[in-house]
């Protein structure tokens, strides 16, 4: 029995031991990978299906939406009002050496209205929320609550993923607008009130620099990380391992999760609408 096992389990002839125990390890974790995407995915497609066949109760939405909106405006407020004055900081020496100090706040609005007003909201978002939403449902799995709720005949994801998941696409644009224009205001006072830039030619050059189709694709890319955000982290509250360890790796792994999935979505997604801004530029001039 023991020979068995150990001419089994012995490398084949020609390999390395070291070479061929380290790429069975890397096939097993590109192997565990594949099967969480594929779950994942499952879980995905089961909350759209129950999203569009039935929408969850007013009473389940309303505490959806209050925690993940209303509470999360003060901190995404005051990330986006630091942000721009960091942005002002330290681009400022840079403008200053090539005498181009009024066209400082074209650069601080659109950076802002374009990738950094919805990354970092998104990412207080998932740091706020999807950590939250991932021990709350980790701790009903483990306390086996899920469980209750699917044999009294309720559907787990109709009533714990769908409402959480709908308070996320329709509240980060919102979140998003918030923090685009706590940081032009902070971006401002800045410049202007501080480092006495004029304030005419500042909006000025903001104006004829930033258009509407900049804010279009904030706001845009802003859903998709808000969808990701609530997959990811309802997810893993789902498929909490069992005890207290779990609940806090469930949380750990959603913010981490949601975070890479936020700055992947934000690169495709701004090739994809640079690509079709490009194609109908024509048609469509930037709204200045």
């Amino acid at each position: 029995m023991s020979q068995a096992s150990t001419t089994k389990s012995a490398p084949p002839r020609g390999v390395p031991g070291v070479v061929y125990h380290w790429v069975a390890d890397l096939g097993q974790v590109v192997l565990g990978w594949v099967v969480a995407l594929g779950d994942l995915t499952l879980f995905a497609g089961r909350t759209f299906s129950w999203m569009f066949t039935r929408l969850p109760l007013r009473e389940t939405l309303v505490p959806n939406f209050y925690q993940i909106g209303v509470l999360s405006l003060p901190v995404v407020a005051l990330t986006g009002t630091f942000i721009g004055m960091v942005l002002a900081v330290q681009s400022y020496a840079q403008f200053r050496l090539l005498s181009l100090e009024t066209r400082l706040g074209a650069v601080i609005n659109m950076s802002l209205v374009r990738e950094l007003g919805p990354v970092l909201a998104a990412t207080m978002l998932a740091g706020r929320v999807g950590s939250a939403m991932a021990a709350e449902l980790g701790t009903m799995r483990v306390t086996e609550q899920i469980d209750a709720l699917a044999s009294m005949g309720t559907n787990p994801i109709h009533y714990l993923v769908v409402p959480r998941f709908l308070a996320c696409i329709f509240l980060i644009p919102t979140l998003t607008v918030m923090a685009d224009f706590m940081g032009v205001v902070g971006g401002a006072f800045y410049s202007i009130g501080i480092l006495g830039i004029d304030s005419h030619h500042y909006w000025i050059h903001s104006q004829n620099f930033v258009g509407g189709y900049d804010l279009f694709t904030g706001v845009f890319k802003s859903v998709f990380f808000g969808a990701a955000i609530a997959l990811i982290s309802c997810y893993r509250g789902f498929h909490c391992d069992p005890g207290a360890e779990g609940v806090g790796r469930a949380a750990t792994q959603a913010f981490v999760y949601s975070f890479v999935s936020i700055l992947a979505l934000d690169l495709f997604l701004g090739i994809l609408l640079d690509s079709i801004y490009l194609l109908i530029w024509p048609h469509l001039p930037r709204l200045v």
